[in-house]
């Protein structure tokens, strides 16, 4: 079977998807925070350089971007991609204050208070409830550090247009998004299959942005799904933007 490489999101790593290493063989996270890149392109080539030669690619929030950029920077190295709880829309207003303002608390106040006021909007409501879950999520989120989210930030606002990208894939893409999704709400994936020829989507119940985590056993269900699909042997991409 094709190696699964998969991205992690904003100040996380491989402790959101445990269950799922542990179910899927030859899975992997790109882990290390992506070398405190801060710019979507410079973390894309960071896992590039991790990557195997060629590989099924899952991307959660911010790294479904960077796994968009490796498709940009190098479509021939992934057979197949996976876009779960995530968005392809440019900075919103009000964006960037927000993400300001809790750069501005961790600064002050320390990463704990900064993850505190963080990751709890982030979960579904049984997440929320699970102590266990919710501890393991707090440590990791921490453990990231200032430097590390600030860097994060940094490229989710000067994130690339992606819009001429999308309907250049080919290969069997899923786009995933947990029901409560609050951050990533379903509409938003909706529309990201609907721009990918031949896109699936599938909606997890019961979990918010933090989906693979929340509810690991239906997350695990749908990557098998997306990893049982046949694969073209070989995929032409055409250019943005060419006819």
């Amino acid at each position: 079977m094709t190696p699964l490489v998969i991205l992690p999101g904003l100040i996380c790593d491989s402790r959101m998807f445990g269950e799922t290493l542990a179910a899927i063989p030859d899975s992997m996270v790109i882990d290390g925070f992506y070398g405190g890149a801060d710019r979507i392109e410079a973390m894309a080539d960071y896992a590039l350089a991790q990557m195997p030669e060629r590989c099924a690619l899952l991307g959660h929030s911010m790294g479904a971007r960077v796994a968009l950029e490796v498709i940009r920077k190098a479509p021939e190295r992934v057979e197949r991609l996976a876009l779960v709880d995530t968005g392809i829309h440019p900075v919103k207003p009000g964006e960037q204050d927000g993400r300001y303002r809790l750069r501005d608390l961790g600064r002050v106040q320390g990463m704990a208070a900064l993850v505190t006021e963080w990751l709890p909007p982030m979960m579904g409501f049984a997440g929320l409830r699970d102590e266990a879950l919710m501890d393991r999520l707090y440590a990791m989120a921490v453990s990231a550090g200032i430097s590390t989210f600030e860097a994060q930030i940094e490229a989710l606002l000067h994130r690339p247009v992606v819009d001429g990208l999308l309907p250049t894939i080919a290969c069997p893409t899923l786009v995933a998004v947990g029901r409560q999704d609050q951050w990533s709400p379903v509409g938003q994936h909706e529309a990201i299959a609907a721009a990918i020829p031949d896109a699936r989507l599938r909606v997890v119940e019961h979990a918010g942005h933090m989906m693979p985590a929340e509810s690991p056993q239906a997350f695990n269900q749908i990557v098998r799904e997306w990893l049982g699909q046949p694969a073209p042997i070989h995929v032409q991409y055409q250019v943005e933007g060419e006819v």
